[in-house]
Protein backbone atom coordinates (compact mmCIF):
# COMPACT_ATOMS: atom_id res chain seq x y z
CA UNK A 1 0.00 0.00 0.00
CA UNK A 2 3.20 2.14 0.59
CA UNK A 3 4.13 1.34 -2.71
CA UNK A 4 0.27 2.69 -4.14
CA UNK A 5 0.61 5.72 -1.82
CA UNK A 6 4.18 6.73 -3.10
CA UNK A 7 2.41 5.84 -6.82
CA UNK A 8 -0.40 7.89 -6.20
CA UNK A 9 1.85 10.75 -4.96
CA UNK A 10 4.38 10.64 -7.61
CA UNK A 11 1.76 10.45 -10.56
CA UNK A 12 -0.33 13.88 -8.66
CA UNK A 13 3.52 15.61 -8.31
CA UNK A 14 3.74 14.74 -11.96
CA UNK A 15 0.44 16.62 -13.08
CA UNK A 16 1.55 19.11 -10.82
CA UNK A 17 4.61 20.23 -12.43
CA UNK A 18 2.92 19.26 -15.60
CA UNK A 19 0.16 22.02 -15.12
CA UNK A 20 3.16 24.27 -13.72
CA UNK A 21 5.46 23.40 -16.85
CA UNK A 22 1.98 24.15 -18.86
CA UNK A 23 1.32 27.10 -17.62
CA UNK A 24 5.02 28.65 -18.01
CA UNK A 25 4.84 27.88 -21.01
CA UNK A 26 1.65 29.32 -21.31
CA UNK A 27 3.09 32.45 -20.47
CA UNK A 28 6.16 32.14 -22.63
CA UNK A 29 4.39 32.15 -25.34
CA UNK A 30 2.27 35.18 -24.15
CA UNK A 31 5.25 36.90 -23.89
CA UNK A 32 6.71 36.01 -26.86
CA UNK A 33 3.35 37.13 -28.60
CA UNK A 34 3.29 40.50 -26.81
CA UNK A 35 7.59 41.06 -27.72
CA UNK A 36 6.42 40.37 -31.42
CA UNK A 37 3.37 42.78 -31.79
CA UNK A 38 5.69 45.22 -29.62
CA UNK A 39 8.81 44.57 -32.37
CA UNK A 40 6.17 44.66 -34.94
CA UNK A 41 4.52 48.02 -33.61
CA UNK A 42 8.19 49.79 -33.65
CA UNK A 43 8.91 48.76 -37.26
CA UNK A 44 5.66 49.91 -38.14
CA UNK A 45 6.99 53.64 -36.01
CA UNK A 46 10.33 52.86 -37.30
CA UNK A 47 8.67 53.01 -41.41
CA UNK A 48 6.53 55.69 -40.68
CA UNK A 49 9.30 58.05 -39.42
CA UNK A 50 11.59 57.01 -41.94
CA UNK A 51 8.49 57.46 -44.83
CA UNK A 52 8.10 61.22 -43.46
CA UNK A 53 11.85 61.76 -43.18
CA UNK A 54 12.17 60.71 -46.70
CA UNK A 55 9.23 63.09 -48.15
CA UNK A 56 10.65 65.53 -46.08
CA UNK A 57 14.28 65.28 -47.67
CA UNK A 58 12.32 64.98 -51.27
CA UNK A 59 10.56 68.22 -50.08
CA UNK A 60 13.72 69.84 -49.17
CA UNK A 61 15.16 68.55 -52.25
CA UNK A 62 12.26 70.01 -54.78
CA UNK A 63 12.59 73.28 -52.92
CA UNK A 64 16.13 73.95 -53.24
CA UNK A 65 16.22 73.07 -56.83
CA UNK A 66 13.65 75.28 -57.37
CA UNK A 67 15.37 78.05 -55.72
CA UNK A 68 18.05 77.39 -57.51
CA UNK A 69 16.30 77.31 -60.60
CA UNK A 70 14.78 81.32 -59.46
CA UNK A 71 18.35 81.98 -58.70
CA UNK A 72 19.65 81.16 -61.82
CA UNK A 73 16.30 82.82 -63.92
CA UNK A 74 17.67 85.79 -61.69
CA UNK A 75 21.07 85.89 -62.78
CA UNK A 76 20.80 85.20 -66.12
CA UNK A 77 18.08 88.10 -66.14
CA UNK A 78 20.51 90.24 -64.42
CA UNK A 79 23.43 88.71 -67.13
CA UNK A 80 20.77 89.92 -69.84
CA UNK A 81 20.28 93.37 -68.32
CA UNK A 82 23.69 94.21 -67.56
CA UNK A 83 24.49 92.62 -71.72
CA UNK A 84 21.99 94.91 -73.12
CA UNK A 85 22.95 98.12 -71.23
CA UNK A 86 26.57 97.64 -72.41
CA UNK A 87 25.17 97.02 -75.95
CA UNK A 88 22.90 100.11 -75.43
CA UNK A 89 26.19 102.24 -74.04
CA UNK A 90 28.62 100.98 -76.54
CA UNK A 91 26.65 100.78 -80.03
CA UNK A 92 26.85 103.59 -81.84
CA UNK A 93 23.85 105.42 -83.33
CA UNK A 94 21.71 103.06 -86.29
CA UNK A 95 21.26 104.48 -89.52
CA UNK A 96 17.80 106.38 -89.38
CA UNK A 97 15.89 104.73 -92.86
CA UNK A 98 16.55 100.85 -91.31
CA UNK A 99 13.95 99.77 -89.72
CA UNK A 100 14.57 98.78 -85.25
CA UNK A 101 12.91 95.27 -84.95
CA UNK A 102 12.86 94.25 -81.14
CA UNK A 103 14.82 91.40 -79.45
CA UNK A 104 11.54 89.19 -80.01
CA UNK A 105 10.73 89.66 -82.97
CA UNK A 106 14.35 88.37 -83.99
CA UNK A 107 13.96 85.32 -82.27
CA UNK A 108 10.58 84.24 -83.82
CA UNK A 109 12.08 85.35 -87.75
CA UNK A 110 15.27 83.27 -87.25
CA UNK A 111 13.02 80.46 -85.19
CA UNK A 112 10.95 80.49 -88.01
CA UNK A 113 13.56 80.47 -90.41
CA UNK A 114 15.04 77.40 -88.56
CA UNK A 115 11.67 75.39 -88.29
CA UNK A 116 10.66 72.79 -90.59
CA UNK A 117 7.68 71.11 -90.74
CA UNK A 118 7.87 67.49 -89.87
CA UNK A 119 6.43 65.26 -92.05
CA UNK A 120 6.37 61.57 -91.04
CA UNK A 121 3.02 60.18 -91.14
CA UNK A 122 3.44 58.61 -94.94
CA UNK A 123 7.58 57.13 -93.83
CA UNK A 124 8.07 53.71 -92.85
CA UNK A 125 10.45 52.46 -90.38
CA UNK A 126 13.73 52.85 -91.96
CA UNK A 127 13.02 56.14 -93.41
CA UNK A 128 11.70 57.54 -89.36
CA UNK A 129 14.74 56.27 -88.48
CA UNK A 130 16.70 58.14 -91.28
CA UNK A 131 14.66 61.42 -90.12
CA UNK A 132 15.52 60.58 -86.71
CA UNK A 133 19.13 60.85 -87.25
CA UNK A 134 18.87 63.50 -89.76
CA UNK A 135 17.01 65.32 -86.38
CA UNK A 136 19.96 63.95 -84.33
CA UNK A 137 22.77 65.52 -86.28
CA UNK A 138 20.97 69.02 -86.58
CA UNK A 139 20.16 69.09 -83.01
CA UNK A 140 24.26 68.66 -82.49
CA UNK A 141 25.06 71.72 -85.26
CA UNK A 142 22.79 73.51 -83.03
CA UNK A 143 24.34 72.91 -79.86
CA UNK A 144 27.74 73.21 -81.16
CA UNK A 145 26.81 76.71 -82.58
CA UNK A 146 25.18 77.23 -79.17
CA UNK A 147 28.28 76.48 -78.01
CA UNK A 148 30.26 78.45 -79.85
CA UNK A 149 28.10 81.93 -80.00
CA UNK A 150 28.50 81.30 -75.75
CA UNK A 151 32.36 81.30 -75.44
CA UNK A 152 32.19 84.10 -77.91
CA UNK A 153 30.08 86.12 -75.99
CA UNK A 154 32.40 85.43 -72.67
CA UNK A 155 35.16 86.86 -74.81
CA UNK A 156 33.61 89.34 -76.06
CA UNK A 157 32.40 90.61 -72.07
CA UNK A 158 36.09 89.64 -71.09
CA UNK A 159 36.88 92.47 -73.89
CA UNK A 160 34.76 94.73 -73.38
CA UNK A 161 35.92 94.84 -69.06
CA UNK A 162 39.39 95.05 -70.38
CA UNK A 163 38.73 97.70 -72.69
CA UNK A 164 36.73 99.72 -70.01
CA UNK A 165 39.65 99.38 -67.14
CA UNK A 166 42.19 99.90 -69.92
CA UNK A 167 40.06 103.39 -70.33
CA UNK A 168 39.61 103.96 -66.91
CA UNK A 169 43.49 103.69 -66.06
CA UNK A 170 43.95 106.05 -68.74
CA UNK A 171 41.48 108.89 -67.63
CA UNK A 172 42.80 108.36 -64.51
CA UNK A 173 46.44 108.61 -65.63
CA UNK A 174 46.32 111.95 -67.86
CA UNK A 175 43.90 113.38 -65.06
CA UNK A 176 47.18 112.73 -62.21
CA UNK A 177 49.39 114.28 -64.72
CA UNK A 178 47.27 116.98 -65.13
CA UNK A 179 46.73 117.98 -62.08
Amino acid sequence: MCDLLELHSAIEAHFIQRKKDEEELISLVNRIEKRRAERAEQQRIRAELEKKRQTRLAEERERKEMEDARKRLDEDAKKKKALTNMTQQYCGVQQRGVKKQTEREKKKKILAERRKPLNIEHLNEEKLREKANELWQWLLSLEAEKFELTEKLKRQKYDVIAHAKINSNFLQHLATNHV
